[in-house]
């Protein structure tokens, strides 16, 4: 392991006790470099720099994983905004679209979308808390250490520098002392020699030389033991001290590195933690894209809008030139006493027939939906019925409880007052009343125009119910196959004759029988029993093989003939059809 300290090579750091090959002596070069300290300085400056530029690098990581989770809580926010603005505002049970398998993949995708904007979210939120919060709190713990390190090592460098001032200082006043002793020396030797001197003078010539010898002496020896302090001192210094401020720098900046490396590792894991939501939601977009069935959708649309109407017959010919070429009695027109012929049968109301190509007048909504076609104005009362029945068994399950409540009360009369629950007993009977006779009325509504739909298939077919619906068991599958069937619809009713031009396209179902035998058109599979019991249908067996003879021509019912032999109109939602 590498070390920040000068413990592999002491050389390189000024002020050593000695260099190589010097044995640890001390060396006056490294007296003059500590007293400079240039190197020094620059040793422990580049370090500063270096540790400093990490904490630097850390907080700029941090800035930067702060701005990336902005721009994540931006985006998720953008997306979640989209899809609210794309969103059906309608419930889907109130929303006819959404019959629509296009649109119901849509929506899916929509709400895929509104899932992948949360896995955005929670990215941002695992950055945030993660990088964010935690890289900021260990950046600020790690300012704090490396301000600690730093001020012990100076305080290191101060007590050093202090030593060598205070060895500066007696050895100054050691250099000093001998020349004051040499220079006294020399005094009293002079003296000494000079006839014309008193002996009081040489004697205190000598006596101050042996003074100022002393005082050499001792600033010598005070020298000596403020050198051999400041050596010991530097030695801890560079060999103790300072390597172990180095070993704690270091050991604190590959911490840092460590920690942020790992920092660098979180921001790849937020995303791994969520690709596989997003992989599910990218498939889910995936299915919804598969899911559209153009086939089924076309159904819905016929289901949706079928008018229940019967096909017109052909235009008529009106011949305008019968009053010139032929007597006034053998012509079909009349001839008012004014000249002008008097048009007669159904060739007035021809225009009318055409109620395809008619231009909509703006029409008043009525309770009994009479405004619609025969077929939605059926399905519109249905619905309406179905709604009444549901809140009149409300109101009948909330009346029976409150009989059994009232009943408790009045064997346990401390639970409540018997007579406070009277009001809502009576105002549940008015609302039962109330919604019986509106179902009552739905039901003479719907019953009328359930007649009028059947009386588009001829008069037999009008003395009957409407289809029936399957059984609440039905298979998921069995309306899909019904579509299918009518997704490839080709007509084998041949056109009216000329005679039957006041006649419904649809005939009665005992003239159908005695035509000429037709080839099948298909064939089909009873999916449950049915038991022909009205004039012009024809019993099935669950599980029966039947020949399909006539599409369903928009009411519910299909032509089927039996292996046996029969044939008759059967409910079309019983069947699972395929056409040849």
């Amino acid at each position: 392991m590498h070390h920040w300290s000068p413990r592999p090579a002491l050389s390189e750091f000024p002020g050593a006790l000695g260099t190589p090959g010097s044995k640890g002596r001390p060396c006056r070069c490294g007296v003059r470099k500590l007293r400079h300290g240039v190197q020094s300085e620059d040793q422990f400056e580049v370090i500063e720099r270096h540790t400093q530029w990490g904490l630097d690098l850390l907080d700029r990581y941090v800035k930067f994983v702060k701005e990336r989770t902005e721009v994540e809580q931006a985006y998720a926010k953008q997306l979640r905004s989209l899809v609210k603005k794309y969103l059906p505002k309608r419930p889907a049970k109130d929303d006819p679209e959404f019959k629509f398998s296009q649109q119901q993949s849509f929506v899916q995708i929509l709400q895929e979308v509104n899932d992948f904007a949360g896995q955005r979210e929670l990215v941002a939120e695992n950055l945030s808390i993660r990088v964010c919060l935690e890289l900021t709190k260990y950046s600020q713990e790690m300012k704090q250490e490396r301000k600690m390190h730093f001020q012990e090592g100076r305080r290191a460098q101060q007590q050093l520098e202090s030593g060598f001032k205070q060895l500066e200082n007696s050895k100054r006043k050691f250099e000093r002392d001998c020349r004051e002793a040499e220079k006294a020396a020399q005094t009293a030797e002079r003296l000494d020699q000079d006839i014309n001197a008193t002996k009081a003078d040489v004697e205190k010539a000598k006596q101050q030389a042996h003074i100022r010898s002393h005082m050499a002496e001792e600033s010598k020896n005070e020298y000596a033991a403020q050198l051999q302090r400041f050596n010991r001192d530097q030695a801890h210094f560079y060999f103790s001290q300072m390597p172990q401020i180095f070993d704690k720098l270091q050991d604190m900046d590959e911490r840092r590195a460590t920690h942020l490396g790992a920092g660098y590792g979180l921001l790849s894991e937020a995303e791994l933690q969520v690709v596989p939501i997003i992989a599910k939601c990218l498939e889910g977009m995936k299915v919804a894209a598969a899911a559209v069935d153009s086939k089924n959708d076309s159904q819905v649309l016929i289901e949706l809008h079928k008018s229940g109407f019967a096909r017109p017959g052909d235009v008529e010919f009106e011949d305008f030139s019968q009053p010139m070429n032929r007597a006034p009695s053998d012509s079909s027109l009349g001839t008012p006493s004014d000249g002008r012929p008097e048009l007669r049968g159904p060739a007035r109301s021809s225009r009318a027939k055409r109620w395809p190509f008619s231009k909509k007048n703006k029409t008043v909504v009525t309770e009994d939906f009479s405004h619609l076609p025969p077929e939605q104005q059926r399905k519109r009362l249905q619905q309406q019925l179905e709604d009444r029945n549901r809140e009149l068994q409300k109101e009948v399950d909330q009346r029976e409880a409150l009989k059994k409540m009232k009943g408790v009360y009045e064997k346990t009369p401390q639970m409540g007052d018997p007579a406070s629950l009277e009001p809502r007993i009576a105002e549940t009977l008015n609302n039962i009343e109330r919604l019986k006779l509106e179902v009552q009325k739905y039901e003479a509504w719907l019953a009328e125009a359930e007649s009028r739909v059947l009386s588009n298939r001829g008069d037999s077919l009008s003395r009957h119910a409407r289809p029936p619906d399957p059984p609440a068991s039905a298979p998921p599958d069995s309306s899909s196959s019904n579509s299918e069937s009518q997704d490839n619809k080709e007509s084998s009713e041949e056109p009216p004759s000329e005679e039957s031009q006041d006649t419904p396209i649809y005939t009665e179902f005992d003239e159908d029988f005695e035509e000429e035998p037709v080839s099948p058109i298909g064939h089909c599979v009873a999916i449950y029993h049915f038991e022909g019991s009205s004039e012009g249908t024809i019993s099935m067996a669950e599980g029966e093989d039947l020949s399909l003879m006539e599409e369903d021509k928009g009411d519910g019912w299909t032509r089927v003939r039996r292996k046996q032999g029969g044939e008759g109109y059967v409910p079309t939602s019983y069947l699972r059809v395929t056409l040849n």
